[in-house]
């Protein structure tokens, strides 16, 4: 059964920093492009960042030179540091696999909070 596991969310004040982690399961982690997605509140989910299987990063503007997305193989752990948090970045986090498929597969989500 596949299934990713997200952590490390929490409250933090604009400005700060967060590492939300990732733990994947039951496929073989390093043959697929993973994801982070989020759904902020009162709007639909969003793409943030991609990373293949080689470490090519994609990021959506608005988190451009603020998150980086990483992955270690190894260990099956998807990663995504969010530096210099904004409060329009609070919502729900999401990692997730095959993202823009029909066949997408997404954690329970962890909830990050940017507010003074």
């Amino acid at each position: 059964e596949v299934q990713l596991v997200e952590s490390g969310g929490g409250l933090v004040q604009p400005g700060g920093s967060l590492r939300l982690s990732c733990a994947a399961s039951g496929f073989i982690f390093s043959d697929y492009v993973m994801n982070w997605a989020r759904q902020i509140p009162g709007k639909g989910r969003t793409w943030v960042s991609s990373i293949t299987p080689d470490g090519v990063a994609t990021y959506t503007s608005s988190v451009q030179g603020r998150f980086t997305i990483s992955r270690d193989n190894a260990e099956n752990t998807l990663y995504l540091q969010l530096d210099s948090l904004k409060t329009e970045d609070t919502g729900m986090y999401y990692c997730a696999r095959d993202y823009w498929s029909k066949d997408a597969v997404l954690g329970q989500g962890t909830q990050v909070t940017v507010s003074a």
